[in-house]
């Protein structure tokens, strides 16, 4: 009886661990693309903002 509890344990902390990592990637995800976007924005506007004469 006790092996079966601590089975069920650890069965329930392993899913817990899943459940955040899972919870924390979509997060990743929905964050990701504004992140990309605003790099490119800062990535153009040093590019263009730069000197005038070419080099």
């Amino acid at each position: 009886m006790r092996a079966l509890v601590v089975a069920i344990l650890v069965v329930a902390v392993v899913l817990f661990i899943v459940g955040l990592a899972v919870e924390t990637l979509g997060f990743l995800l929905g964050v990701a693309p504004m992140l990309v976007i605003v790099a490119l924005v800062l990535l153009l506007l040093n590019r263009f903002r730069g000197r005038r004469i070419p080099r």
